[in-house]
């Protein structure tokens, strides 16, 4: 059970938390390049016993705490990178930067782990193994995972994680405080499909002597609509949003071409590769019909984030135990986001889990969604958030 000291140690934190986080906010980066945010994490963590490692192709910071007794290796993860959304809560610690926000609760995630590590470093002589502190940039699509990975931060402690953890804070749907996560599929894989219809250009009040790719494309659109609810179980479900479209630059010309994209989430490998191969026959189809062409491409994203059954219903009781059974919430279906994380848990046994973040006073089923520019997180969940961090580390490392 987890030491009934920490969530008091953790309450201790949290004006040094909040005080991280809140500077976090105010000054957001995006993608691979965090200097600041990197200074920030770097001068949280100063004077811990860590053995700290940065990145070479992006703005990381993995650290080491070994423990003064033998044991495994577990990696805590935390996200660091914001979002390209101009910033509407008003809030006295909102983003300065134009354009920019932590609208995804990335700046909570950074403050947890900085409080985790503090928790750990707290409790080194009876730590039995090491904990790798894994601090991302380029989450939201940059593949910053990935890159941390071809770095070397699985092998930072000498050996592979037995388990890896992560926690993401949601603005809404969950009511404060209240953990949440299940085993298997806990979020979607997330791909983007790209389409290029190309035809013949011509005068708009004579479409019979051009060959027009705008309703060709619109068809292809409605099609694959079709193709998603009628070509996949509704158990193994993907769902495929076109949110691009662009043809022509005048109201009476009929462009070359049309172009749209798509992003596509699946919950299954096997949905995945099955929608991916698809697709793009189901929109070559339409455009031979017509006599014109099609063009797709695809870029991988994410794969599906897989919680591991074993590690899942552990972080479930570490979450009980800690926070009281009252506090956790079994996830029905897989949530249609996507992670990053689901690249590290492809490679060691990990378990993801979400954490209500939303105000008071604010009903979760409305409150703003995560990467809205309205959404607000309710940093007074950060003793708990590195609470439950360092718990799962110490529990975990505790079973061998």
């Amino acid at each position: 059970m987890p030491t009934p000291t920490l969530r008091a140690s953790a309450a201790e934190l949290q004006p040094e938390l909040t005080a991280l986080r809140r500077a976090l906010h105010q000054e957001p980066e995006l993608g691979l390049d965090l200097p600041l945010t990197q200074a920030k994490v770097l001068a949280a963590l100063d004077g811990l016993p860590l053995e700290l490692t940065l990145g070479k192709r992006l703005s990381s910071v993995t650290g080491v705490l070994r423990g003064h007794r033998p044991g495994p290796v577990v990696l805590l993860r935390a996200d660091l990178d914001a979002l390209p959304v101009q910033e509407a809560t008003e809030l006295p610690y909102a983003s300065t930067i134009p354009g920019r926000m932590h609208a995804c609760g990335h700046d909570l995630h950074t403050a947890a782990l900085v409080g985790a590590a503090r928790l750990l470093a707290e409790r080194q002589a009876e730590l039995p193994g090491s904990v790798v502190l894994m601090f991302q940039p380029g989450e939201e699509g940059d593949g910053g995972a990935r890159l941390m990975i071809e770095e070397g931060v699985l092998s930072a402690a000498g050996e592979l994680p037995v388990a890896a953890y992560a926690l993401h804070v949601a603005a809404s749907q969950l009511p404060f405080g209240v953990v949440a996560t299940r085993p298997g599929p806990v979020l979607a894989g997330s791909d983007t499909l790209t389409v290029t219809v190309r035809g013949h250009g011509g005068h708009g009040s004579s479409p019979h002597l051009a060959l027009d790719p705008v309703p060709v494309a619109c068809e292809a659109v409605l099609a694959l609509q079709t193709m998603a609810t009628r070509r996949f179980d509704v158990q193994d479900p993907v769902v495929l949003t076109v949110g691009s479209f662009h043809a022509g630059t005048a109201a009476n010309v009929i462009p070359d071409r049309a172009v749209f994209s798509a992003t596509v989430r699946s919950f299954s490998p096997e949905a995945r590769d099955r929608v991916l191969t698809e697709a793009p026959r189901v929109v070559r189809g339409i455009a031979e019909a017509h006599g014109l062409t099609a063009e797709t491409r695809h870029h991988e994203g994410y794969p599906v984030t897989v919680n591991h059954p074993g590690e899942a219903a552990f972080a479930v009781r570490t979450a009980r135990e800690l926070l009281g059974a009252e506090r956790f919430f079994e996830l029905p279906r897989p949530i249609a986001g996507s992670e990053d994380f689901a690249v590290v848990a492809e490679h060691v046994p990990a378990a993801y889990l979400m954490l209500g973040a939303c105000p008071p006073g604010t009903a979760p089923a409305t409150a703003p969604y995560n990467h809205a520019p309205q959404a607000v997180f309710d940093d007074a969940v950060l003793g708990d958030a590195a609470a439950l961090l360092a718990g799962l580390a110490l529990e975990r490392l505790s079973q061998g």
